[in-house]
């Protein structure tokens, strides 16, 4: 089985962190780790299979097809794959305001 490199870009990196601190605040540290873990867990499991993800809708309906996603729910995280290389661009709350954040982040 083929495996790819997973590589989390700099605002996937605040973003993982932004959820952290925002649970850790407003929550616990416990969960924040426990949810910090998970994310990234989620994010290396596409090392195998990366196209289990699914095309957004968001982005399919406006014929953008290159990004994929995959979720720890509420979490959505972005990717895209190149050759040999997954790149997470993104790891949004899915109760924000999805359809605005992709329109900044990666239809720039």
């Amino acid at each position: 089985m083929k495996k790819y490199d997973v590589v989390i870009d700099v605002e996937a990196e605040n973003d993982i962190f932004a959820i952290y601190t925002y649970i850790a605040i407003n929550d616990s540290v416990e969960k924040a780790d426990k949810i910090y873990v998970a994310l990234r867990k989620t994010c290396n499991r596409l090392k195998t299979l990366p196209f289990r993800g699914h095309i957004p809708s968001e982005l399919f309906d406006i014929g953008v097809v290159e990004f994929r996603e995959l979720h720890y729910k509420p979490y959505r995280i972005f990717y895209s794959i190149d050759s040999n290389i997954v790149s997470i661009h993104c790891v949004i709350d899915g109760r924000r305001d999805i359809q605005t954040i992709l329109q900044e982040r990666l239809l720039r």
